[in-house]
């Protein structure tokens, strides 16, 4: 979409920019950083459209590794292939590279500062609030039929209540969607 529009190496610079500058400026992990790689691509440069992010999204959240990572590297290779990945994921992991390696150097100082640990408390109060908001989001957007409520409601009972592994959760709601899809097909076939 974005390749049409514009050069390839200006896609590849604003992916490299625009993650660098989500990523330097998110604190929270993964899902802050779809929420604001959703307003960028989606919103401001209307790249992908929601249900594309929303499906990158749930890809990015079933790989192993950091969510974060894994949204950066559907996101850059859907944008600008192989090159996009890579500009995608360097602009990610930068910033929180070089924030480790200055801490690192620096950790006993942080560690006994009374006044860096109430930052940090403040700062986990925001993010529990962006997260919030994703998922907010992202449960309205996907509370598209009453399959999705259900699933919704049964994955969060199980996990929260029973405390289901999260893996065989998601294993269970792509294999119950599956079949949704393959009986709702069947159905139309026998209807026309």
């Amino acid at each position: 979409m974005a390749e049409k529009t514009e050069s390839r190496s200006r896609v590849l610079l604003k992916l490299f920019t625009g993650m660098l500058g989500i990523s330097t400026f998110t604190f929270g992990g993964g899902f802050v950083i779809v929420s604001l790689m959703k307003q960028k691509f989606v919103d401001q440069l209307h790249w992908i459209d929601e249900n594309e992010m929303m499906d990158l999204t749930a890809l990015a959240q079933t790989a192993p590794g950091p969510i974060a990572v894994n949204a950066a590297v559907l996101v850059g290779r859907r944008m600008g292939g192989f090159a996009g990945m890579l500009a995608a994921v360097l602009g990610t992991v930068l910033p929180p590279m070089a924030v480790l390696l200055a801490l690192s150097a620096c950790y006993a100082a942080f560690a006994e500062n009374r006044y860096a640990a109430l930052m940090l408390k403040g700062m986990q109060a925001g993010v529990a609030a962006v997260i919030f908001g994703v998922v907010w989001d992202l449960g309205r957007k996907a509370a598209d039929s009453p399959l999705h409520i259900v699933l919704m409601a049964a994955a969060f009972v199980a996990a929260f209540v029973f405390k289901v592994n999260v893996v065989l959760l998601l294993a269970l709601a792509v294999l119950i969607s599956i079949l949704a899809v393959l009986l709702q097909q069947r159905g139309q076939k026998n209807a026309g």
